[in-house]
């Protein structure tokens, strides 16, 4: 037999108060650690959702690590018959479609010229037209492609590298866990790339810092060239070689490759940021301008009003100058003072 039981009114009304007072407040919270690369996250919520955060890296890194044997893109240039998973196509997708947009001077496929060349041009002397030529017939964004989850190469020799939008990807498979979760107020840094929303524990705007190009390969050297304000959902990335830059005749030159030639780009951008509506863009696009050189940069930005940029380039003196598009003036922290 079923037995019910009624409350009184006065009970009842206690129970439900104390069970919604128990209901934790929201408050900033500090994630950080280095998986790989360091991270820093804040947000305001009421847990710390460490656990589901490192879980979501794993999982970003289990799919696009190069180094880990075991995962989705290792299998891929192996040429394991596997199908990829959703966040691979996600990602394959994108750098299409900057790849397109920058008529290739954006490419996921460009490893191997940047091995021949090695860290800082480090084997300058020994790179030889013919090497160049071997190289060119396996490097092509056109020369890939997915059907279905599986990804087809037209030479088996093909490489797939995303570290160019890796980082900035990441950003967005933790921004997107914070969103399902209705969170507000976040700010992720992962690798030295941003996705920002809402205000920070002080109820302001994101503040980011954008240092000096410098020579500077340990990163000790940490001056501010500008500092940048985001209001709003926003995805931030700067590229500039890690602070090292070549000298040749007297001039500065980042270390990028054009994966259209497969020869330094030979530009004097030194740091590009870009502001878009997502972190893995605006990656992607901080790569792609530093190789094509401001005046195309500015063309591409033209028929892209969305993403913003700023330049840190070295003028025929060899001294930093800044350019930048003028939507990115309303975030300058120093230009709105």
């Amino acid at each position: 037999m079923k037995h019910s039981y009624l409350l009184p009114a006065g009970l009842s009304f206690f129970i439900i108060s104390l069970l919604i007072g128990c209901k934790q407040p929201e408050q900033y919270f500090k994630v950080a650690g280095i998986l790989h690369t360091p991270y820093q996250i804040q947000f305001c919520y009421t847990e710390s959702l460490e656990d589901e955060i490192h879980a979501e890296l794993q999982r970003y890194y289990h799919c696009l690590n190069p180094f880990d044997s075991t995962s989705v893109i290792s299998q891929v240039n192996r040429n394991k018959d596997i199908e990829v998973d959703d966040l691979f196509v996600e990602v394959f997708n994108k750098a299409k479609e900057v790849s397109e947009q920058t008529n290739g001077i954006y490419d996921i496929t460009c490893a191997p010229f940047i091995n021949l060349w090695g860290f800082g041009f480090s084997k300058n002397d020994s790179v030889t037209p013919a090497m160049i030529d071997s190289i060119r017939a396996f490097v092509g964004y056109q020369k890939i492609r997915l059907e279905g989850k599986k990804v087809i190469k037209d030479d088996p020799r093909i490489l797939l590298n995303c570290s160019s939008l890796g980082d900035g990807c990441s950003c967005e498979v933790i921004a997107r866990l914070f969103d399902s979760k209705g969170i507000e107020n976040y700010m992720i840094d992962i690798g030295g790339e941003t996705t920002v929303k809402g205000v920070n524990p002080k109820g302001e705007c994101w503040r980011i810092g954008i240092t000096k190009p410098t020579d500077d390969p340990m990163g000790v050297n940490q001056e501010l060239q500008e500092i940048v304000q985001l209001c709003g959902r926003h995805g931030l990335a700067t590229s500039g070689d890690y602070r090292n830059f070549y000298i040749k005749d007297g001039k500065k030159y980042a270390h990028t490759i054009d994966p259209r030639t497969g020869y330094p780009a030979g530009q004097p951008i030194l740091s590009a940021t870009v502001i878009a509506d997502d972190c893995m863009t605006a990656d992607a696009y901080a790569t792609a301008f530093m190789a094509m050189g401001r005046e195309e940069a500015r063309k591409i930005q033209q028929q892209h009003p969305e993403l913003e940029y700023l330049f840190i380039y070295a003028d025929e003196n060899g001294d930093f100058r800044t350019d930048y598009s003028e939507g990115f003036r309303k975030h300058l922290v120093s230009v709105n003072k």
